[in-house]
């Protein structure tokens, strides 16, 4: 009988995409930084089809420590496609996702562990550099007006308040991950995590974080789709809210057409005719529309969660039924 491999303490992912001047010192970072940790870990770089020379130097590094595995496919499909890769090969009993230039460091990665380690009931930390305690350094002004102001939008639309919502620092137990059925390819994967994770009822935590700007390599942040697949993610999870306000101004418009309309009555100003008495009605109807969109989304959104719930139910029952000895 075959003896199963033991599963290390940490698993690192780290996505990566045409980070060939950078991924070596990396990769030396976390050996350096863990050299002295009393814990089992593996570092597990994700090659999202890079074209410099990213796959062949981090496979230079790989070889000559047997705890850096590298996972790589040829065509480059995004963020989210790289990180699903990475958790599905991950083996460790808890995995931490990081950014390929360290923005976040390898100290603040082991604060992570060190987190769900000190917290049985946690199932998620969040490294945080926007809540009281966190801080930025470096980061361009513009960007960091972007990200905040979308991070706090976002916050608006989930149940519970967090201050980073977007950003790929984080740790995870394995069964989180082992609950949850990906399919974002782009940068809205975390988004996507949190929710289903939300849905679920797993315990998150979030933390202070230093974030800083990277030294090496060009940034991959591109703001119109990114800013676009957040804003589908918002309206998705709290369409009552945006249809509502959409369709509360619209009655509000027509309500107040239809008064000025009572004016012009009044005042024996008023003709059958007018343009105006068809854009009240177009308005009032419009308003009742969007409203009925918003109940109708915030159900589809229930009847998700469910679905969410029964698909991590049926992983469960299935993992049970694999391990069973026969």
């Amino acid at each position: 009988m075959e003896t199963p491999q033991k599963r290390p303490h940490l698993s690192i992912v780290i996505p990566a995409y045409n980070e060939g001047p950078q991924i070596q010192t990396t990769i030396k970072s976390v050996i350096s930084a863990f050299a002295e940790k009393s814990l089992d870990w593996e570092l597990i770089i994700v090659n999202d089809g890079s074209t410099d020379q990213t796959l062949s130097q981090a496979q230079q590094s790989a070889s000559k420590d047997t705890r850096v595995r590298i996972v790589s496919y040829p065509i480059n499909t995004g963020r989210g496609k790289a990180l699903r890769e990475g958790l599905k090969h991950a083996r460790g009993n808890i995995i931490v996702t990081a950014d390929a230039d360290l923005s976040y460091d390898c100290p603040q990665i082991y604060a992570l562990y060190n987190h769900l380690g000190a917290n049985p009931h946690t199932d998620i930390v969040l490294g945080s550099a926007y809540m009281p305690g966190g801080q930025t350094v470096n980061v361009p002004w513009q960007r960091l007006l972007v990200s905040r102001t979308g991070n706090m939008i976002i916050s608006k639309m989930l149940p519970k308040k967090f201050y980073t919502i977007t950003c790929v620092f984080r740790a995870y137990r394995r069964h989180v991950i082992q609950s949850l059925d990906l399919i974002s390819d782009g940068k809205d994967i975390h988004l996507e995590i949190l929710s289903k994770c939300l849905a679920l009822g797993f315990h998150i935590d979030e933390i202070p974080a230093c974030l800083n700007f990277r030294k090496k390599g060009v940034s991959k942040f591109q703001f119109r789709a990114t800013a676009f697949s957040h804003m589908i993610f918002s309206i998705s999870e709290k369409p009552s809210l945006f249809f509502g306000i959409i369709g509360l101004i619209f009655i509000m418009l027509g309500v107040g057409a239809g008064i000025y309309l009572i004016f012009l009555w009044q005042m024996g100003q008023l003709t059958p005719n007018r343009p105006l008495i068809i854009l009240m009605a177009i308005l009032i109807l419009s308003g009742i529309q969007m409203l009925s969109f918003g109940f109708i989304g915030t159900q589809i959104v229930f009847l998700k969660n469910e679905l969410v719930r029964l698909r991590k139910n049926q992983n469960e029952i299935k993992s049970d039924l694999e391990n069973r000895p026969e």
